[in-house]
């Protein structure tokens, strides 16, 4: 329970309106799309940097935890205030407070959409590379936070590539600036890399300075279908290993082919047991060349048929199958176990090997989507949380899942981050030197441990 003193101590510093307590108010802004949902005692809705920085010292003064949220379409549960205290929510924070064309840049204030941002950038030919599924409602900064990517990551970076610089407000609510606004810097430390994927725990985003790219003036669709897993995985691998980068490369197999079957036209051919989506673009006169090239890498003796997307409609209406999918996952198995394992492009053939015999082995159904271009699949576990054998069959798959990852050279979180859902398995990938290495630098930010306690890497 929070002090008389702080929640007056709160509304003097927001005004009545920017403090909420009620339970009904609460109950919004107590969970994530984890599904787990957490109580807070209050939520705070600052509209300004200083706002922010008289919140934090407020909190490190009473010792109250702080949960930062954007718009809590995360999946790990980062956003869920797992020590109750206070829920600070960036939603009235959505300025975009200058586009520079010339130097390539856009700084906005963390609570803006990322479809606000897109929407900006193109009326000046430009577009900021982060667009993940969520991108209608996710919020800039939570997809900082969270390490967010998309599905154009492949070509052009993810999060940590498109970052400028950054301001924030530490622990003991000092404001910080981090990067610069150039593409080149050589001075001090990267803390700026360091802040994004920190999920909230070492700082709280009060402004980002985005890097902006130019579009493309051409872009064509290829949709190539395979007649099983193995072949698309090698379609994928062979297609990285050549020089036309496609702008998205992305991956579906049977099981999820089977639920938007009815997105992809009447004509879909009933034996094909995998999907790539592949994306190019470029100029005019290079466009051909990279088509030809990619094409001819996307065949092997498992392709069923390679099309090229006739019209903007069918654009849309192959984009539009992609982003229903984990709605679609989400009906049939509300409790699904949603991972968003990666690993190199080179081993991309033996994980799909691996998630087969695993899916096999435990006798539990597994469906596969994601962003084959960085070696990022979504990989749904399809249980009834109901039935408490396949529960456990489930956990024993999991962490054998994420073994084969690591052994693969990869990494059990691409994009999602590790939140509370993760938690249990961090150990398996950061070792103990390099964790409390970590639990160190959180120190340092954040000496009380308000800010998202329970969440990131933990010492020991």
């Amino acid at each position: 329970m929070l002090s008389a003193k702080l929640l007056k101590q709160l509304q003097a510093a927001l005004g009545k309106e920017a403090l909420l307590t009620q339970q009904a108010d609460l109950l919004s802004y107590s969970y994530d799309n984890s599904r787990i949902s957490l109580l807070p005692d209050a939520v705070v809705l600052p509209s300004s940097p200083a706002q922010v920085v008289e919140i934090v010292k407020l909190c490190n003064q009473h010792r109250i935890p702080l949960t930062t949220r954007g718009r809590g379409s995360g999946t790990s549960g980062a956003a869920v205030p797992s020590q109750q205290g206070i829920v600070l929510s960036t939603e009235r924070m959505r300025r975009i407070i200058k586009i520079e064309p010339d130097n390539r840049l856009m700084v906005v204030e963390p609570g803006i959409t990322n479809q606000e941002v897109q929407q900006a950038a193109a009326e000046h030919g430009f577009f900021w590379p982060p667009d993940p599924g969520s991108s209608a409602f996710c919020s800039v900064g939570g997809n900082i936070a969270c390490g967010s990517a998309g599905p154009r990551a492949v070509k052009y970076g993810t999060v940590r590539e498109n970052i400028l610089g950054l301001k924030a407000v530490t622990g003991n609510g000092d404001s910080i600036r981090t990067g610069t606004e150039t593409t080149k810097w050589a001075v001090g430390y990267d803390l700026t890399r360091l802040l994004i994927g920190s999920e909230g725990t070492l700082a709280i985003l009060t402004e980002a300075t985005l890097k902006l790219l130019p579009k493309q003036p051409s872009t064509v669709m290829m949709r190539a279908l395979y007649q099983d897993m193995q072949s698309a995985a090698a379609a994928v691998a062979a297609i990285m290993a050549q020089p036309a980068t496609p702008a998205a490369l992305e991956f579906m197999d049977h099981a999820s082919l089977k639920l938007i079957r009815h997105q992809l036209g009447s004509h879909f051919p009933a034996e094909a047991g995998a999907m790539l989506m592949i994306e190019v673009d470029g100029t005019s006169q290079s466009i051909d060349g990279s088509i030809h090239t990619i094409q001819q890498a996307a065949t092997n003796a498992g392709l069923i048929g390679l099309s090229l997307a006739e019209s903007q409609k069918e654009v849309e209406q192959l984009w539009r199958a992609r982003k229903i999918l984990s709605p679609r996952l989400r009906e049939i198995a509300p409790k699904k176990i949603n991972e968003d394992i990666v690993v190199p492009v080179s081993n991309i053939p033996a994980l799909i090997a691996a998630i087969q015999q695993l899916a096999e082995e435990h006798q539990i159904q597994i469906a596969n989507f994601g962003h084959a271009g960085n070696g990022n699949l979504h990989t749904n576990l399809l249980i009834n949380p109901d039935d408490p054998q396949q529960m456990q069959r489930a956990e024993v798959c999991l962490e054998a899942l994420f073994q084969t990852v690591l052994e693969l050279n990869g990494s059990i979180s691409g994009e999602h981050g590790i939140g509370l859902v993760k938690q249990p398995y961090v150990a398996l990938e950061i070792a103990e030197n390099e964790r409390n290495l970590m639990a160190d630098i959180k120190q340092v930010f954040d000496p009380k441990g308000i800010l998202n306690p329970g969440k990131g890497p933990r010492r020991g």
